[in-house]
């Protein structure tokens, strides 16, 4: 089964993509996933870990807001529709297990990541952390529609390139 198609206008002048009305960039994946071991190395996991989550999270916040008013979404079916545009861009295949706005709290499965795909099943650690913020930025939109701020954290607690079968991502109420 495919995946309906994502609609790309492309701007004959200056040859801008976009989706939905967001401007967006086609590279590589290979590209992309060098890039981030080059970062790695040079900065440490760590940092680049704690990086990725706050660019990632400040981005999924301007997207579900933007994608909330050009859809007439709300509440958690902005979420789902995130997944689904994330699925649909080639960062990997997003299901939603759970999800409890009110509480804060969801689990979210990723099979067939950009990053387990290019560092390998057998790279011994979880590669998929720059998921992380995305999931709390847009999960964190959602709350604060529904008149509730807080900030949450994620962890990926299972990583396909450990040799699972696909990565498990927990989002919680806490501290980054």
């Amino acid at each position: 089964m495919s995946a309906p198609l994502v609609p790309i206008d492309v701007d004959e002048r200056t040859g801008e993509w976009r989706v939905d009305g967001l401007p967006m960039v086609l590279v590589p994946r290979h590209f992309l996933v060098n890039n981030h071991r080059e970062i790695e190395s040079a900065i440490g996991i760590a940092r680049n870990r704690d990086l990725l989550f706050a660019a990632g999270h400040r981005s999924a916040h301007v997207w579900c807001d933007k994608e909330a008013r050009t859809h007439g979404l709300a509440g958690v079916d902005v979420f789902h529709h995130y997944m689904k545009r994330l699925s649909q861009r080639g960062w990997a295949q997003f299901r939603v297990r759970a999800i409890d706005a009110a509480a804060g709290r969801a689990t979210v499965e990723a099979r067939h990541s950009v990053f387990v795909s290019e560092y390998g099943p057998n790279a011994g650690r979880k590669v998929c952390y720059m998921f992380r913020g995305w999931f709390c930025g847009a999960l964190e939109w959602v709350g604060e529609q529904q008149g509730r701020r807080r900030k949450l954290t994620s962890e990926e607690v299972q990583c396909a390139a450990e040799g699972h079968d696909h990565c498990v991502f927990e989002v919680e109420a806490g501290n980054r």
